[in-house]
């Protein structure tokens, strides 16, 4: 006998065909579920992005200034304020991907499961860096009020802290990319979001991994290569809105191949 999908199978595809459902194949989500996971996402994009930028930004000029450490110990609650927003940054990184995978991983399972994780290995490299700058402000703190002539020690330490939150943020960048290639893609082949939409955050992406690999080959710092990080930053905003405003379209069901359950065979 000819292989069929199972008749509830069957059903939930075809509503989907005629547009009758939103209903993502293998979740059993509706469009109730998938709304939610589309608002919770796009908050999260642009959380991740304003708490990342302004956690970065209160303590960049400080940790630029020749003379950082007391730059640093004379701005402890602004410093605190930026390792708390990079901490939000953090958490919100992670959920992102996470909101995303009850939806995505009926086009993907694995690919989907990977997106988290990647994304969730950028967010612990935040927490590092975070905490490194936290750390940095004790040395500060200790450095200024030490009773001792040579400071070189506080400096030393100080520039290893330094160098650890950069090289930690690299990798959490990496990881980054990886995550959010990985759902690029899958918003690409369900058309979940118009593919000019997705398409554009995977050639933004891959601009972003070139801007990672020169920072690694050439020692800079990857602020240098802002200009190559701007597209995805404003793809990130567009798909945002794009979330929060509009939803997740009604997407082509998953092939059958990835919706059928393991096939029974029925007589001869």
């Amino acid at each position: 006998m000819a292989r069929m999908l199972p008749p509830t199978w069957a059903r939930r595809v075809k509503r989907m065909r005629e547009g009758r459902s939103t209903e993502v194949v293998g979740t059993g989500t509706g469009a109730r579920s998938n709304r939610r996971a589309a608002l919770s996402a796009g908050v999260l994009l642009i959380t991740a992005t304003v708490a990342n930028v302004f956690g970065t930004g209160l303590s960049r000029s400080l940790l630029d200034a020749p003379d950082y450490l007391a730059s640093v110990a004379g701005h402890a609650n602004r410093v605190a304020a930026g390792a708390l927003l990079e901490l939000v940054a953090a958490g919100a990184s992670a959920g992102i991907a996470i909101s995303l995978y009850p939806v995505l991983k009926a086009w993907g399972a694995k690919l989907a499961l990977g997106s988290v994780v990647f994304r969730t290995v950028e967010a612990v490299m935040y927490m590092l860096a975070a905490a490194s700058l936290l750390s940095l402000l004790a040395l500060s703190q200790r450095f200024t009020t030490a009773a001792i002539l040579g400071p070189a020690s506080f400096r030393a330490v100080g520039d290893a802290l330094l160098d650890a939150r950069e090289e930690v943020a690299l990798v959490g960048v990496f990881a980054f990319c990886v995550g959010s290639l990985l759902y690029s893609y899958l918003f690409y082949v369900s058309r979940l979001v118009p593919r000019w939409l997705s398409g554009w955050g995977i050639g933004a992406i891959i601009l972003l991994i070139l801007a990672c690999l020169l920072a690694l080959f050439t020692q800079n710092e990857l602020t240098t290569y802002t200009i190559l990080a701007l597209p995805l930053g404003v793809q990130e905003m567009v798909l945002a809105v794009w979330l929060i405003a509009r939803g997740f379209s009604t997407p082509a069901p998953p092939s059958i191949s990835a919706a059928e359950p393991e096939p029974v065979s029925v007589g001869g």
